[in-house]
């Protein structure tokens, strides 16, 4: 009876041990999958090897001149391997009401804005992008990991681990030295 009882928690264990892999290999960034602003759907594969900035944005926002320093940071970055993601969400004083169209074109005509743009998305609560609930599970910044306002910004190294996270008054400038190091 004994050697049953030890058969059957070497089991036991084995099995949680299986779920737990499936369950970590099914959550990394490479894993997710989203809707670029012109609808078509892209795999965060296509970000392999690169450093990545993720950032949710908004038209109307305070914040919304940072636009210009993501750019900045963008164009000198991208060809040693940057690559920023745009995320607009309307969670934060309605400040990002427009459709697709209207939020790329925005971003277009008043930043020139060039790095990819996404889909409007949730970044907190029940409809949260299941993208954003892996980063602020990753990085939860004090108390509950939600996502305190625009702008709020991830850094991911080339493996696409999240590295740190920044309040949304950090400006794109203050990143430089942290993509500088994982650029290397």
């Amino acid at each position: 009876m004994k050697h049953y009882s030890i058969i059957l928690c070497l089991l036991l264990i084995g099995a949680f041990s299986t779920k737990a892999q499936e369950k970590s290999t099914s959550t990394d960034f490479y894993s997710f999958k989203s809707t670029n602003i012109q609808g078509q759907n892209v795999s965060m594969k296509a970000f392999k090897g690169k450093v990545v900035l993720i950032v949710n944005t908004a038209s109307k926002c305070g914040y919304t001149p940072q636009y210009e320093g993501l750019e900045k940071l963008y164009k000198t970055y991208k060809n040693r391997g940057l690559v920023i993601l745009g995320f607009p969400c309307n969670q934060f004083g309605n400040q990002e009401p427009g459709s697709a169209e209207e939020i790329a074109k925005f971003c277009t005509l008043k930043y020139d804005v060039t790095f990819p743009m996404f889909m409007k998305i949730d970044v907190n609560g029940e409809n949260a992008d299941p993208l954003y609930k892996y980063l602020k599970a990753s990085l939860p910044d004090n108390g509950t990991g939600d996502i305190k306002w625009n702008f709020t910004k991830f850094l991911l190294d080339k493996n696409g681990k999240p590295i740190k996270r920044y309040a949304s008054a950090i400006k794109p400038e203050e990143l430089a030295a942290d993509i500088e190091k994982l650029l290397l």
